[in-house]
């Protein structure tokens, strides 16, 4: 089956790995355009780009999907089925009827939950237990298409999105897979969504960063880890940003939101509810990530002073 794969960033690397595993006939690979990377703003190809040249097949990086340009690349290699994993551009009509089995996608969540951009991050700061991957086939809404499979894993006390990130990638192309294998053999069985159990999973930005020390101890846990390794959770410390990558929940107990204390080796902070969370991993302005008995070494913290 001639089939186009769309993605970019390292989720969707194992997914197309896998087509490349089982033997599948990828006639085409679009990816976003290259960009700027580092203090320096070198050009640099996306992962799933990076894949494809090594593979030797055709890669297309369209700029836009609606003035026709893009659709015109589609024909050029007459794809069967296009598989959509974490591409990053919104697909129209044109494109979505073209190939004969439509467009499949590989969607970070159990739908209709968490639909959009962000549903690894949003999962780990909403505290949700368990999530995992559906495949869906794309209709024109955003992430709204009739269900193929769902599969699903649970998520760690204190697993960070970074971690569930990684874990998620590998579950879905396992699911792709398994979603393949059903196209082929004629038995995949499209479910409906259920549109009034549905969450939204926005973008992220820095904007999300700081942390509000009047939430529960478990909030700003489920926020730092949900937010690491980016954009990272952030936090004033002596006047200056800190950004929080690791935490845990203790038993322990401060008086007020924000008071530290403990700064000897651990460092624990209080929270609105007053329990303490202990910050494992921090990083300081222009500094590398540390581990927290790292950072006191090197930093005088008081006990009972604030982080803000």
């Amino acid at each position: 089956m001639r089939t186009v794969f769309m993605g970019t960033p390292d989720f969707a690397v194992p997914c197309l790995q896998r087509l490349f595993d089982c033997g599948c006939e990828v006639c085409g690979v679009f990816t976003q355009p290259d960009k700027p990377k580092g203090r320096h703003g070198v050009l640099t190809a996306p992962p799933v780009k990076e894949l494809a040249l090594k593979m030797g097949v055709p890669v297309f990086q369209p700029t836009k999907m609606r003035d026709g340009t893009a659709l015109e690349m589609l024909k050029s290699v007459q794809p069967e089925l296009v598989i959509v994993v974490a591409y990053g551009k919104i697909l129209p009509k044109e494109i979505l009827d073209y190939p004969k089995y439509g467009c499949i996608n590989i969607h970070a969540s159990l739908l209709p939950k968490l639909r959009g951009a962000a549903p690894i991050q949003w999962s780990v700061i909403n505290g949700c237990k368990v999530t995992g991957v559906t495949s869906m086939q794309m209709d024109e809404g955003l992430d709204t298409g009739d269900m193929l499979i769902s599969r699903e894993i649970e998520i760690g006390e204190n697993e960070t999105a970074g971690e569930l990130h990684d874990r998620l990638s590998a579950l879905g192309a396992d699911v792709l897979e398994e979603t393949l294998e059903a196209l082929k053999k004629g038995e995949l069985k499209p479910v409906k969504q259920n549109d009034a159990e549905f969450t939204y999973a926005p973008m992220l930005s820095k904007e999300l960063s700081p942390v509000d020390w009047s939430l529960s101890a478990r909030e700003v846990h489920n926020k730092i880890r949900g937010l690491s390794p980016w954009p990272s959770a952030t936090a004033k410390l002596g006047g200056k940003t800190v950004k929080l990558l690791r935490s845990v929940l203790t038993e322990e107990r401060g008086t007020k939101p924000g008071e530290i204390v403990r700064a000897d080796k651990r460092l624990l902070v209080a929270c609105g509810d007053l329990r303490c969370i202990e910050i494992l991993q921090l990083q300081a302005e222009n500094k590398k990530a540390m581990p927290a008995a790292d950072y006191l070494r090197g930093n005088h913290v008081e006990t009972g002073s604030m982080f803000e």
